[in-house]
């Protein structure tokens, strides 16, 4: 298992197009992957999970991965997180 805390710096935080990037990245891999803010966890490759966690800039979060290639995961999906550009695919 990777844990990884991170502070968003993507302008608009994990919010509509950022949070659909990130979550077609988190979905390119085996790990399952999970996203805590507070107490509230939700499952890094759910629309629905991600936007109801209320992920703005400068929050600080906890990303989990846990399989088979969790450290590629956690190491790609937190460049993602730390950049200041919103990437679309």
């Amino acid at each position: 298992m990777v844990v990884r805390e991170i502070t968003i710096k993507n302008r608009s935080g994990l919010q509509s197009k950022s949070a659909a990037v990130f979550i077609q990245k988190a979905s390119g891999y085996k790990s399952d992957i999970w996203v805590e803010k507070d107490e509230r966890k939700a499952n890094a490759k759910s629309l629905l999970g991600l936007l109801s966690l209320g992920i703005g800039s400068g929050t600080r979060i906890k990303v989990t991965a846990e399989g088979e290639d969790e450290t590629e995961a956690a190491e790609e999906l937190e460049k993602y997180l730390i950049s200041d550009a919103i990437e679309i695919m």
